[in-house]
């Protein structure tokens, strides 16, 4: 656990002093050739070093350990995370659009586009290192603050192919008018992200069910199912963090002492706990008539024949 946290420290600050640098590169390819797609690329770059810095902070917060105010710990920090992170893409996205159709209604004379694309095409390279890495890291570490960021630093790398492409159209057309079009078009792509982060980080906070996570519970209780369980309802779970919450309602035969119940339980979430490592379970215990047992039990011999 000490180790996972370590890592998506690293990770995040590598996260940052590279997105710290890639705002210099850009900000300064703007000034140089004064193309809006290149400022939309930068402008992007400002959103990775706000987003990454708030996603440090999360990664922190949520590696405290319950306390007294927050008995399930501070894991939910990083869907919060993630929201303003969306946020901050789709502001910068709509700022994107304004600044391109101001271009393109008051056009202004494009130069050194060189050393643009020079610029530009590193940035890519870099950014699409740099989002595999913190993608990996976020699975790694069961982060899904670094996903996140890992996905927006993907996004900012092919924003940036877009905008090389939309400069070398240019140098090869002399279509000015093609680089706010690029830009607009590269804000539409970044819009959309910044929607389904804001999604997602909503679907995380409110507790909406993972439909792929939810498969892979049923099929776990189903392998490990024994004979005498009667039934399972009331399963419900919730993600925190890098954490699982779970709990379900078993109904066992009528005989079994509370001992014996505690016992089962004991081996359920040792059972679980090896294909989800970060389980925390609670089990409440039904206790089913002996008619209705009796009729499970001959089921059950039945089926199994």
């Amino acid at each position: 656990m000490i180790e996972e946290i370590r890592l998506r420290k690293k990770a995040a600050f590598i996260s940052l002093s590279v997105g710290i640098g890639m705002f210099i590169a850009k900000s300064g390819a703007y000034f140089i050739t004064g193309s809006e797609a290149i400022f939309s690329d930068a402008a992007e770059s400002v959103v990775h070093v706000i987003a990454t810095s708030i996603a440090l902070y999360s990664i922190i917060l949520s590696s405290k350990p319950p306390d007294e105010s927050h008995p399930y710990g501070h894991g939910k920090v990083e869907f919060f995370s993630a929201g303003i992170e969306g946020f901050l893409i789709v502001f910068a996205a709509l700022y994107i659009i304004f600044e391109s159709v101001k271009a393109i209604l008051f056009p202004s004379e494009l130069k050194s586009l060189d050393t643009g694309i020079i610029v530009v095409a590193s940035a890519a390279v870099i950014n699409m290192i740099l989002g595999y890495y913190l993608i990996h890291m976020g699975k790694k570490t069961n982060s899904i603050t670094l996903t996140a960021d890992g996905k927006h630093v993907l996004t900012d790398s092919f924003t940036s192919f877009g905008v090389l492409i939309g400069i070398i159209l240019v140098m090869v057309t002399g279509l000015e008018i093609l680089d706010p079009l690029f830009a607009i078009g590269v804000a539409l792509n970044i819009l959309f992200t910044g929607f389904r982060l804001m999604r997602q980080s909503v679907g995380g906070l409110m507790n909406e069910i993972d439909d792929n996570l939810l498969k892979e519970i049923s099929d776990e209780l189903i392998s490990i199912k024994k004979v005498y369980w009667i039934d399972i309802h009331e399963l419900r779970f919730w993600i925190s963090g890098d954490k699982i919450f779970m709990d379900f309602h078993l109904i066992m035969p009528y005989y079994f002492s509370i001992r014996e119940s505690h016992t089962e339980e004991n081996e359920i979430e040792e059972l679980l706990l090896k294909k989800f490592p970060r389980l925390q379970l609670k089990i409440h215990f039904d206790y089913c008539l002996p008619a209705l047992f009796i009729s499970v039990s001959m089921s059950n011999v039945i089926n199994e024949r």
